[in-house]
């Protein structure tokens, strides 16, 4: 297995689209036999991507990571650990060791539903677990946490605009609390809710799918996306993550030759108003 951290100075460099340098494992036996650091000729996530596949790597640990470059590396087969900081070897043992916590990229997929009128699954961007040796953590506290609940909810935006309600589905939306199956807020909203509760919350988008982040559009060849030429403008398809879940993007520009994408959530950049009553914890 071959291993590359964002290196700047002996540190996980943390912006992976700007990174200069990267350090390089080469792995056996889940040990460590020999690394070296390179530069990165250039930067961009796409081109950065490029360079990775070409060396073989199997694994990039990171700091922050836009949407783009994650399409960019799945695209390459690379599998992804973001959110590390400190010394870079460090981060390489813990990672062999099944103890670095991932928890710098921001998801832009949510499960079923991408219209503001069927959210049934809506409000699901948190970190996951499947990245090797990566794992995830609630980012709070709260006795509801690691517990299944479920919860009616209505969504507005600020001009009192609905955007989804369980209530006029008839059916509570149920998750693991603190699991990262929901926005950020929505999630510490019910973490020490008591059953019958019923709370009114405000979130900025930082709380809720976060601001747009232009690094996830992004443009490829045609003939690097099987399918993607029967695609047209504004229409929405799923790729995958670098662990095979797929995610939504929406095309926003196309010609002979490349496609451009827009994997940003369309609720990105929103503040969001929620009512949320706890039905039943399991």
């Amino acid at each position: 297995m071959r291993i590359a951290v964002t290196y700047d100075n002996g540190q996980v460099f943390q912006h992976f689209g700007h990174t200069e340098q990267f350090k390089i494992y080469e792995v056996e036996d889940g040990k460590v036999v020999s690394s070296e650091v390179i530069g990165s000729d250039g930067q961009g996530h796409g081109a950065l991507a490029g360079l990775l596949s070409n060396k073989s790597i199997d694994v990039l640990i990171c700091g922050g990571i836009g949407g783009g470059a994650q399409a960019a590396l799945s695209q390459n087969g690379i599998e992804l650990c973001a959110g590390a900081s400190g010394d870079v070897d460090a981060a390489v043992d813990a990672y062999l060791k099944g103890e670095l916590v991932n928890s710098g990229v921001n998801c832009n997929h949510h499960g079923e539903g991408h219209t503001c009128g069927d959210h049934e699954e809506g409000h699901s961007c948190g970190e996951h677990s499947g990245c090797g040796g990566c794992h995830s953590e609630p980012e709070f506290e709260g006795k509801n946490v690691g517990k299944t609940c479920r919860t009616h909810y209505r969504g507005t935006f600020n001009d009192g605009t609905q955007f989804d309600s369980s209530y006029d589905r008839g059916e509570p939306l149920e998750f693991v609390c603190g699991a990262g199956m929901m926005i950020k807020g929505f999630d510490k909203a019910v973490a020490n809710m008591e059953v019958g509760d019923k709370v009114d919350i405000h979130l900025m988008p930082e709380e809720a799918y976060g601001q747009r982040d232009e690094d996830a559009v992004f443009t490829i060849e045609i003939a690097q996306l099987p399918g993607s030429e029967e695609l047209v403008v504004d229409q929405q398809v799923y790729l995958q993550d670098p662990y095979g879940r797929p995610f939504p993007v929406k095309v926003v520009a196309k010609d002979d030759t490349n496609i451009t994408l827009d994997a940003n959530h369309e609720m990105a950049g929103k503040e969001l108003n929620f009512t949320i009553e706890l039905v039943e914890v399991k």
